[in-house]
């Protein structure tokens, strides 16, 4: 029977033979790795993947769909939504110990809370290759002083290198959506050279600065700053997207450091 594609789930599925030829080659799954695919959907990507790397776990909400897959052998089925799965779990329950390698067509209703929902497990994945709104993907890899520059931009560049790699039009899907897709491949930086900060705290700072895109930061992250006793150089008299990454980060570290008793 034809599976039709479900809007709550925000259902498109890939069907462009020469599209997922490049996608699967930019993965470059091979035999032993750890691969996850979120929403795997009718197959198209999950096919060509497993026939390069024989086992693939696949994270799918759609009961119908995941009553398919789990005909296959070669596939070990989650039946699930993808923000309650416990990533973490799965890499510390592998024999192996193998870092995870994350792949799919993101349902793009929900793209972003699975990107946040990822960053927490960051230090155990080797990579991430995701389906996404062209626009989405423009946020995750833009420079300071873009317009697409912004919250998602920090916070996703404070954990990963990110690239956009791949344009898809919509004419690739069936149905088609209403906007343009980009493959982004994201590689966490290791562990080691990232700074010791409280990530809730990088989050509302960040929040904070990104709260009034149009004013200066003096207006918005100033009285932040005030609020918990920092003192140190830092230009106020710029908008959000003019401050580089790194800048943010180093004030989230500052924050992060309990002050010394009296």
């Amino acid at each position: 029977m034809k599976h039709i594609a479900r809007k709550r789930f925000g259902q498109h599925f890939l069907t462009d033979a020469g599209i997922l030829r490049e996608i699967v080659d930019l993965i470059d799954p091979r035999e032993g790795e750890h691969l996850i695919e979120i929403g795997p959907g009718l197959g198209a990507m999950t096919n060509p993947v497993v026939e390069r790397c024989r086992q693939l776990t696949v994270i799918e909400l759609d009961r119908d769909l995941a009553a398919r897959l789990r005909k296959r052998a070669e596939l070990t089925v989650i039946e699930a939504d993808v923000l309650t799965v416990d990533f973490a779990a799965l890499a510390r329950t592998d024999p192996l110990q193998r870092r995870l390698r994350i792949i799919g067509n993101l349902p793009y209703n929900i793209s972003s809370p699975i990107l946040f929902h990822l960053l927490g497990v960051a230090d155990r994945v080797q990579d991430q290759h995701f389906m996404l709104q062209k626009e989405v993907v423009d946020r995750m890899a833009a420079e300071p002083g873009s317009k697409d520059y912004g919250r998602l931009s920090v916070m996703l560049q404070w954990r990963y290198r990110i690239a956009s790699v791949l344009d898809v039009p919509p004419e690739c899907f069936d149905p088609p959506p209403r906007v343009d897709s980009a493959i982004v491949a994201m590689h966490p930086i290791e562990a080691a050279e990232v700074p010791a900060l409280d990530p809730a705290v990088l989050g509302e700072l960040v929040a904070v600065a990104f709260s009034q895109r149009r004013k200066i930061l003096r207006n918005t992250l100033g009285r932040w700053i005030e609020e918990h006793g920092l003192d140190l150089p830092f230009d106020l008299q710029r908008r959000a997207e003019e401050v580089p990454v790194a800048e943010y980060i180093a004030l989230a570290c500052l924050a992060s450091t309990p002050a010394p008793s009296a």
